[in-house]
């Protein structure tokens, strides 16, 4: 009987580890075609942690707080610049949304060195759907925020979210701040 080096679970017989995706065999994270019934996500890294999905979320909270700030000063001289921040801070978080989706990161998520893809191919879902799964991140705030809790223990480290999206956020090689994907 083999054992995950990652997690340690039991009867890994198999290039990656079916509960965390951690390469195991002394295979390496280098994306491979995933063979029949197996993971693809798990092919291209290991699922992320909670704690670092929520230390990407604080990120970017905190570019969006920031602009948010301006904009309470800014409304204080007029009430046409705070409403100019609201906009402005709503087209950040729809453009966070389209980044996801299209590259599978938000500034963030490349800060803590991780990448939301879909689940079947690997592959980021395009920013239409980055912008579709934020919204279903509304799901996770139903009842009493539990579906953003998920991660903790969920096999595939997926948010109800994700669930419904069909993504699972892995981890990559970590990049520096940018607004701007690269």
């Amino acid at each position: 009987m083999a054992f995950c080096p990652q997690c340690g679970a039991a009867d890994q017989d198999a290039t990656f580890c079916a509960n965390c995706g951690a390469p195991v065999n002394g295979a390496n994270s280098v994306p491979v075609a995933p063979a029949y019934n197996q993971a693809p996500a798990a092919a291209v890294g290991q699922y992320a942690d909670w704690g670092t999905r929520f230390a990407a979320f604080l990120i970017d909270a905190l570019t969006l707080f920031a602009i948010e700030v301006v904009g309470l000063v800014l409304a204080r001289i007029s009430p046409a610049f705070g409403l100019l921040i609201i906009l402005v801070q709503l087209g950040m978080n729809v453009w966070y949304a389209i980044q996801v989706g299209a590259t599978g990161a938000s500034p963030g998520m490349r800060v803590m060195g991780l990448k939301c893809v879909n689940e079947q191919t690997g592959e980021p879902i395009g920013g239409g759907l980055g912008v579709v799964r934020a919204i279903a991140h509304f799901v996770d705030g139903l009842i009493c925020y539990i579906g953003y809790l998920f991660p903790l223990w969920d096999k595939k480290r997926q948010t109800l979210a994700d669930k419904i999206m069909h993504t699972v956020v892995i981890n990559v090689p970590k990049k520096p701040f940018s607004i701007q994907p690269k």
